[in-house]
């Protein structure tokens, strides 16, 4: 920074004007995100993403070496997990509209934090299978509680670049919480990983407190009088009470099956880049984490611009086209790093590594604004519940896809996914005019 000659010629051993109690310091406040509630909800996130990248990271060696389980039972006991989740997220979404966001999400982060706890005293392979399926579950049901707290708790216009902020929250949390795994896998001794996912319990049972201390929402979003008609659980009171009203929304399942084949991008990433640098190119095996290093890095600086303008639907129909075509373009340069030098594979890995992670906030900004748009101002954790599952199941499915169609078949079958993901992206526009017919519809009845 520049400075005026008069501050050039201050004595070097000028005292600096003290910090009033309570007040934070200039340049940190600038930092911050200007809404309360967006700060409350950052530190929350941070706390919890903090001890999930610390347990993630010890999580495999933790349930091998002092879990003793094999791989075959660990790869069962995670999707059987997974398939828990996806099933939870649907009724935790409900309860969140019948006794309110928070407070579902608070006993629901509770029991997590005795679930993850819970490892420390498992003994038995079947013991660890109900476990893992009770984590998963409640860990799913918290996030569709959780994305409808987000509805309402924050502004309509305001919601989708509140979402942004918190996920690079979330993945400098993950960071931090990944350096402490890297201590404890150096370590690696059985009370350094049983102190991991302790600590991680301990976490949740913070992330519980700070969520009770939230101050309460007066007008829920699920009783809004002055909502904007925006789908059938908007129609009629009763009548869009009944039932689950997201399981009737035709425009909204498409929207939700459409998000979550987007949402095999994750998977690419977690599993399909590794094992394909590793075992079809010359690439060095230290571009696996330089992948990872990638995408954090640029989801961090890119999220929050990726949210301008997608609040309004067709816009967020945009962005979800762009980050298809993208996703197509990344497959196809991944699979060029087959046969290439080593270098030169490593270069254009990563290129397709950017090229996807540009799409990941892209799409990721138009799935969260159509979520919540195609839900009017009604029902949040019930539709917030049925999207959830749709991811939960992009999730489980994910890895065996694509370390299985896609690694398998080579460069074809980086082809083909790119097809599928294209095609999803491009699919969203007819979508969201769906949802614009059905609403003029229900507005005209």
């Amino acid at each position: 920074m520049t400075t005026s000659p008069a501050e050039s010629s201050a004595p070097s051993f000028a005292m600096p004007e003290p910090v009033r109690p309570g007040r934070l310091p200039e340049a940190l406040r600038r930092r911050l995100h200007p809404d309360p509630t967006v700060r409350r909800l950052a530190g929350i996130t941070l706390v919890n993403t903090v001890g999930n990248g610390l347990s993630l990271s010890v999580a495999v060696l933790f349930f091998t070496r002092v879990l003793g389980l094999s791989a075959a039972q660990l790869g069962f006991g995670m999707t059987a997990a997974g398939l828990c989740g996806v099933v939870a997220s649907v009724p935790a979404g409900r309860a969140a509209d019948r006794w309110g966001a928070r407070r579902v999400l608070v006993a629901l982060v509770s029991a997590e934090a005795i679930g993850t706890a819970g490892y420390a005293f498992v003994h038995s392979y079947p013991a660890f299978v109900a476990l893992a399926c009770a984590v998963s579950a409640v860990d799913r049901g918290s996030s569709a509680a959780r994305n409808a707290l987000y509805a309402e708790v924050l502004p309509a216009d305001r919601r989708v670049a509140g979402r942004a902020h918190l996920r690079v929250v979330t993945n400098i949390g993950i960071c931090l919480g990944t350096g402490l795994g890297a201590i404890a896998l150096q370590l690696d001794t059985r009370a350094v990983y049983l102190t991991a996912i302790l600590a991680d319990a301990v976490s949740y049972v913070a992330v519980a407190l700070l969520l009770h201390r939230l101050p309460a929402v007066t007008g829920p979003a699920s009783g809004s009088g002055t909502a904007k008609p925006s789908g059938p659980a908007d129609k009629g009171g009763e009548q869009g009470r009944r039932g689950n009203p997201a399981l009737r929304d035709g425009p909204f399942l498409m929207v939700t099956l459409l998000c979550s084949v987007l949402g095999l991008q994750f998977a690419v990433l977690e599993v399909g880049v590794p094992l394909w640098i590793v075992q079809h190119t010359e690439a060095p095996r230290i571009t696996v984490a330089g992948s990872l290093v990638v995408n954090t890095l640029m989801v961090i600086a890119l999220q929050v611009r990726a949210t301008r303008g997608t609040e309004e639907r067709t816009a967020a129909a945009r962005a979800c086209r762009r980050a298809g075509l993208l996703l197509a373009a990344s497959c196809l340069v991944i699979a060029l790093a087959h046969g290439l030098p080593g270098i030169v594979a490593a270069v254009v890995a990563l290129a397709g590594v950017a090229l996807q992670s540009l799409a990941e906030v892209m799409g990721q900004a138009g799935g969260w604004a159509l979520s919540y748009d195609l839900a009017g101002e009604r029902g949040h954790g019930a539709y917030q519940g049925v999207f959830n599952a749709g991811t939960a199941a992009a999730m489980m499915a994910g890895p065996a896809l694509v370390s299985t169609a896609v690694i398998g078949f080579g460069p074809a079958g980086w082809a083909v996914l790119g097809a599928v993901l294209a095609a999803a992206g491009l699919a969203m526009g007819p979508a969201v005019r769906w949802a614009g017919r059905r609403d003029a519809q229900l507005r005209a009845a």
